[in-house]
């Protein structure tokens, strides 16, 4: 059978590596679920592919389609199915194995262990119809139909293999919540008038890409430089929140104005104390820390302590940075010099 499916089945079947989950691949989950009662979405893969490991496919899938039963493998959680069924253990097929092997794989997946049978199976390939024959001549009561999607790509016009050589260059087939899986952060921390501001934005416009101000002060400049204990909290919580969304916009790298770790030290240094759920944001991680040094002549703007201070505070990201064994590197200098030496660590294999 070709086409899109009109008529719903009990349940439906798509099998894939997901390697990474491109928007051709959420068309055929889409379809598949307009045609469904119930959907079923395997993922597996072996070997498995750097940087694409099961928990990260499965976040993709349960975000992107929370109304399907998602099923993400590798040979531990395969083993672990095979215990809890009481089933011997056995081990997922090799990428480059015959494909008889993988349709009768899924075959006794579907109806042994996950006890799931399934009377559809939807592809964008050309293996769909023998897969839908061998599922319903050994592991179906009943007909097995094949819906073939968009299998010419005439729809979305790339492929896994693609995406994966350079996800960057091809991020129009992802949405935005797979995008930014690919996005590396860049975190910008120093003391006040340290220049991180500056600093992050001039990287951003030298990458093409995006930045994430400082929400901290966003907010104390919007209450007239007051800030609650509560407000802390929220800054943390919404200073990440706004690096989700950027992430999901940005090409390559991702520039923080400051990080949560920022907001617990204000918060500590204004109330002496720290919600747990700050102590736990500002252990968030970035793929690349980058201090400034207080070798600015000291700004005052009306709304900063002290050269002091900023001394202080820069004293206490070293101290707190290798304490919690984040590694950082220090970038001094002009904003010209700055972004010299981070751009030649981005670029740096």
């Amino acid at each position: 059978m070709t086409g899109f499916a009109v008529n719903k089945y009990k349940r439906g079947l798509v099998v894939g590596k997901f390697c990474p989950l491109h928007l051709g691949h959420e068309l055929l989950i889409r379809r598949a679920l307009d045609a469904s009662e119930e959907l079923l979405v395997v993922s597996y893969t072996k070997s498995e592919f750097p940087g694409l490991e099961p928990a990260r496919r499965e976040g993709w899938l349960r975000a992107q389609f929370p109304q399907a039963a998602v099923v993400v493998l590798d040979d531990a959680r395969l083993a672990a199915l095979c215990a809890a069924r009481g089933l011997p253990a056995r081990t997922l097929p090799h990428n480059d194995d015959d494909g008889d092997l993988h349709r009768h794989f899924m075959g006794w997946l579907c109806w042994t262990v996950l006890e799931l049978p399934v009377d559809a199976v939807f592809s964008s390939e050309e293996y769909g119809p023998g897969f839908a024959q061998v599922l319903q001549r050994h592991y179906a009561m009943g007909a097995v139909a094949h819906v073939s999607v968009d299998q010419a790509r005439s729809l979305v016009p790339v492929s896994g293999t693609q995406v994966r050589q350079d996800p960057h260059a091809h991020g129009a087939f992802l949405s935005p919540l797979v995008r930014a899986s690919f996005v590396r952060r860049v975190c910008v921390l120093g003391g006040e008038s340290s220049g991180k501001t500056t600093l992050a934005a001039a990287l951003a416009a030298h990458c093409d890409t995006g930045w994430v101000a400082e929400y901290g002060r966003e907010l104390w400049e919007s209450q007239d430089g007051i800030l609650a204990y509560d407000d802390l909290l929220m800054i943390g919580r919404e200073q990440l929140r706004r690096e989700a969304a950027a992430a999901g916009q940005a090409r390559r790298w991702l520039f923080c104005d400051t990080s949560p770790l920022t907001t617990y030290f204000y918060c500590v240094e204004m109330f002496g104390k720290a919600e747990a759920e700050l102590a736990q944001l500002a252990e968030h991680r970035y793929d690349l820390v980058v201090l400034c040094a207080p070798d600015f002549p000291f700004i005052q703007d009306g709304t900063r302590r002290d050269g002091d201070f900023r001394a202080r505070q820069h004293a206490w990201y070293q101290a707190e940075l290798a304490r919690r064994g984040i590694a950082f590197v220090t970038v001094s200098g002009t904003v010209a010099d700055r972004v010299r030496q981070v751009a030649q660590l981005l670029l740096a294999p």
